[in-house]
């Protein structure tokens, strides 16, 4: 199956995708500045440079995309209908990549919280309970 999009139409989609600064992020920061943490953005001296660095607390938290990072829900199941096998293949490298990070920061002795964008659709049962039980034992 072809593409809908020609080339400069599929290169202008691709290119407003954010890597940074996404809504769930926004919702994600927003809520831990609100319970008074105070903390530092993609620390490029820490593996995967994650999402939001508490380091007086020793902890971190990312923000994952459900498609792009394969989350078991609705958004992460989509298979696109075109060029399937790259794409395949390239969340399934995101999800290792997550993976190697992820035990690399908890080798370093951080303490990590998985957030997922789905979760931001309904804060208070989904992400609040999740943030006070990581921020309970600081």
């Amino acid at each position: 199956m072809t593409d809908v999009h020609n080339a400069q139409q599929r290169s202008y989609n691709m290119s407003r995708i954010r890597g940074k600064d996404t809504k769930p992020e926004m919702i994600v920061r927003s809520l831990i500045h609100r319970m008074g943490f105070r903390f530092r953005l993609h620390r490029k001296d820490l593996p995967g440079k994650p999402d939001v660095v508490l380091p007086r607390h020793r902890k971190v938290i990312l923000v994952h995309g459900c498609f792009w990072h394969l989350h078991r829900c609705r958004f992460g199941r989509v298979v696109p209908k075109t060029n399937t096998e790259f794409w395949q293949e390239k969340r399934q490298g995101t999800v290792a990549r997550d993976k190697r990070n992820v035990k690399a920061l908890r080798e370093a002795e951080w303490k990590v919280l998985v957030l997922w964008e789905c979760w931001t659709r309904n804060p208070e049962v989904e992400l609040i309970p999740r943030l006070e039980k990581f921020f309970a034992d600081s």
